[in-house]
């Protein structure tokens, strides 16, 4: 069952995605690793809605996947290579943004939105760019992944949800960096647009 019409796919694609599979994964685990190295203090404070939205992130991100995949290009077809060349381009920006942007947040790198009382505003790297780009490599993975599959149509579905969980976080992440930073956060925010640098 599917959700729209899919296209064929070759194996060029599906490798790609797989090996980003595993460095996003890696990248992942070291960013959870480094988390718990960093000695324990107080969350200034936190939102627990937070984990509603993760959901409905990672709903948008499985819709995108949803549906049979038909392995049926030729992999030395310029379609199935092209379309591995893309995936391959995608997942590279998504692990490189996700592990660039947790090891520049060092010890305020965590899931949920929270800040410590020794919270620093972060404000190199990935984020002298764009405000979050965690997010940004996210949705990449949701593109490559429904590119990957021939799903690229669930994005039709996939992308507004994805878009309302993701604005639903960056909106309570924003009060609590507000909250503890005032109008140091403000300028930051007035400098460095959120998604798209230059432009959203």
């Amino acid at each position: 069952m599917t959700l729209f019409p899919i296209d064929s796919v070759g194996l060029p694609g599906l490798a790609a995605l797989a090996l980003g599979f595993l460095a996003f994964f890696t990248a992942l685990m070291a960013a959870r690793y480094r988390a718990t190295k960093v000695p324990k203090v107080a969350d200034a404070s936190s939102n627990r809605a937070s984990w509603i939205w993760i959901g409905v992130q990672g709903l948008a991100i499985a819709i995108a996947g949803y549906g049979r995949i038909d392995v049926l290009l030729d992999p030395m077809s310029p379609k199935a290579i092209v379309e591995g060349l893309a995936v391959l381009a995608l997942m590279l920006g998504a692990v490189g943004l996700f592990d660039a942007s947790s090891r520049t947040m060092g010890k305020n790198w965590s899931l949920v939105a929270r800040t410590r009382e020794d919270h620093q505003l972060v404000q190199t790297g990935p984020f002298a760019v764009v405000r979050h780009p965690i997010y940004v490599a996210l949705f990449l993975f949701m593109i490559a992944m429904a590119v990957a599959y021939g799903h690229s149509r669930n994005l039709i579905v996939a992308v507004p949800i994805y878009a309302l969980a993701t604005w639903l976080r960056v909106r309570h992440e924003e009060q609590l960096l507000r909250g503890q930073f005032g109008a140091d956060y403000d300028a930051y925010a007035a400098r460095v647009k959120r998604f798209v640098p230059g432009v959203f």
